[in-house]
């Protein structure tokens, strides 16, 4: 099994650029199955979650092609789905259970093919993260639904989904991607309120404008969709990633040097970047992203609880603790979003952290050293945040279990290694 090395201690300087977003480049993969034409996306990131939809998308008769995938390159590949004819609308637990978006193809295949059958999801291990507010939605607009020996097997009304008023009870990001998916084709106008505004939603909503789709409210808490017959092709460059936005930067802070993160958009992760500023991190806005720098004063302690966007994300919460693990001072972090989602604490520790939690607060007292370790990932985000202290740690750290990682960062070791760490890949 494939583990990452690393020695600490170097500054990271140069360049690195960010890939297309996981989170909007996997539901704008399901939405090529709302289309019979191709659907081309550029800048879609090289991630084992990427491949295993293609996987899931290709059993429901999807075609695929892929330019660049080997490619040396750092920058993202190009992929054309085309779904002429849906083939199968059963996605099987074996499929499905390694990861949790694969779950989100309910929508498109209602809307369009207007049956389903889905396992119900996997993925990481951070909180339960039910569906009911997925089915809930669907049922709104028409959908019946039923529980079958672990899958949701829905049917739509004759005619297909209807248009509805659909009032999430609280934000959420998987649901708010299957409705508006589904409501393309849906008869009449849906309107989704309390929706989720996270640029990744953003993104999807635009390319299924281009596709064909009537959407307006985007970037807002109220999206409303009038549906159409059909949807055509299109083609969409995938929004650069605000995660790996916000862990390169987080990782330039801990390290000290001057990272220019090429691509980034400021305004898609502003809260997590005001939170670095205010940490002591000097950052700016460029014409061809955001540059990094530590100022000399080292890294203040700073409070953070993760909200939906547009506040601070969850998905830097593990990275923010890591920096805030050699900050001077006591730090607290309150997570809000997930109720499982300290798993990366105990594996923090192993550096020398001192970290306390109760309950979803992390009371987080600065250390001035880190000694590198042996670690565990133990989810995708956690796996992060032990590179990230691993980069400032003295001496040696190995990181086991990586296949998190892949899962949801392009070639972190040889983006970190081009700008000065010293950082391999391990394998067997």
């Amino acid at each position: 099994m494939d583990r990452i090395r690393l020695v600490g201690g170097n500054e990271l300087r140069g360049e690195i650029p960010i890939s297309g977003a996981k989170n909007a480049a996997l539901p704008l993969m399901i939405a090529s199955l709302l289309t019979k034409d191709p659907l081309v996306l550029e800048n879609v990131p090289r991630l084992a979650d990427v491949n295993q939809l293609e996987k899931i998308l290709e059993n429901h008769g999807v075609d695929i092609a892929v330019h660049g995938r080997k490619a040396p390159t750092l920058e993202g590949q190009r992929m054309t789905l085309q779904a002429a004819e849906i083939v199968d609308t059963t996605a099987p637990y074996e499929l499905v259970s390694t990861m949790r978006a694969s779950f989100w193809v309910i929508g498109p295949l209602l809307a369009r093919a207007h049956e389903a059958r889905v396992s119900l999801p996997g993925g990481c291990a951070i909180g339960t993260r039910p569906v009911d507010l997925f089915l809930a939605g669907l049922k709104e607009l028409g959908a019946e639904l039923e529980i079958d020996e672990g899958y949701v097997v829905a049917r739509a009304p004759k005619g297909g989904l209807r248009g509805a008023r659909v009032v999430f009870p609280k934000v959420t990001v998987g649901a708010t991607h299957v409705l508006l998916m589904a409501a393309t084709l849906a008869k009449g106008t849906t309107v989704l309120e309390n929706a989720a505004m996270e640029p990744e939603i953003s993104d999807v909503a635009e390319c299924l404008v281009k596709m064909g789709a009537k959407i307006s409210g985007i970037g807002t808490r109220t999206l409303t969709i009038e549906g159409v017959d059909e949807l055509h092709g299109a083609t969409h460059a995938v929004v650069a990633d605000r995660i790996e936005t916000g862990t390169y930067a987080m990782a330039a802070a801990m390290t000290g040097g001057d990272v220019l993160l090429r691509h980034a958009r400021a305004e898609h992760l502003q809260a997590a970047l005001d939170t670095l500023g205010q940490a002591g991190v000097d950052i700016s806005s460029e014409a061809t992203g955001i540059r990094v720098r530590r100022n000399g004063n080292g890294i203040q302690a700073v409070h953070a609880e993760t909200q939906p966007f547009p506040g601070f994300p969850t998905d830097l919460q593990a990275q923010f603790m890591a920096l805030m693990t050699m900050a001077n001072g006591t730090s607290q972090i309150r997570e809000t979003i997930f109720e499982n989602r300290y798993m990366h604490v105990a594996e923090l520790a192993r550096f020398g952290a001192d970290i306390k939690v109760d309950g979803q607060v992390a009371t987080v007292t600065g250390v001035p050293q880190l000694k590198g370790a042996q670690v565990m990932a133990t989810d995708l985000r956690a796996s992060v945040s032990l590179v990230i202290a691993g980069l400032a740690a003295r001496g040696e750290t190995v990181v086991n279990r990586i296949y998190h990682l892949d899962r949801g960062f392009e070639r972190l070791e040889d983006k970190l290694s081009a700008v000065g760490a010293e950082i391999e890949r391990v394998t067997g």
